[in-house]
């Protein structure tokens, strides 16, 4: 047997496990203190960096087993949902209850394009073909990732009653209100 399989699913299922300890002892608590569109805002974030999808490129051309379909799936959906991800933060920096949508959107894209790199990985007998940044990748960042979305997730249905906070825009430099002022 590989033991390339077992690591890397063992490796990953560490990590899962970590990740739900620290957002059930830390993040969830934090989150709570938070304005709405603050907390929605603060896990909107490992999101825009799901562009990182990219490597899977160099990966392939350095021996990850993956079709170019399937490296393609990949990025089309990661890439995807940065671009959600960033979108709905500047919705939600302006209450825009666009914003909202957008997280829900996101939500749903990020189970879909997580349940179909799943199987395409199955398909592919990708499991224990990963090494250096692509391991990585998948043993950290897929993770949080997916904890993050379940925490997104629970934020937008135990806060749908809570409106947006104040604008979250940054507020004008001293300079400007001294000016207006006078």
């Amino acid at each position: 047997m590989n033991q390339l399989v077992p690591a890397q699913a063992g490796a990953q299922l560490i990590t899962l496990v970590v990740f739900i300890t620290m957002a059930r002892w830390y993040v969830m608590p934090w989150l709570a203190k938070r304005e709405r569109a603050e907390a929605l805002i603060a896990l909107l974030w490992i999101h825009v960096f799901r562009y990182v999808a990219l490597q899977i490129f160099a990966a392939q051309r350095e021996g990850f087993p993956i079709s170019s379909g399937g490296a393609r799936e990949i990025v089309i959906g990661d890439v995807g949902g940065a671009i959600i991800a960033f979108l709905a933060i500047a919705l939600l920096r302006r209450s825009a209850f666009a914003g909202i949508v957008l997280c829900w959107i996101l939500v749903v894209e990020t189970a879909t394009d997580t349940f179909l790199n799943i199987r395409g990985g199955i398909e592919e007998h990708l499991m224990g073909a990963a090494g250096g940044v692509t391991w990585m990748i998948l043993v950290f960042f897929v993770p949080a990732v997916v904890v993050s979305v379940g925490l997104l997730a629970w934020q937008l249905v135990s806060r749908r009653d809570e409106s947006l906070a104040a604008d979250l825009r940054p507020v004008q430099p001293l300079a400007t209100h001294r000016l207006q002022e006078q």
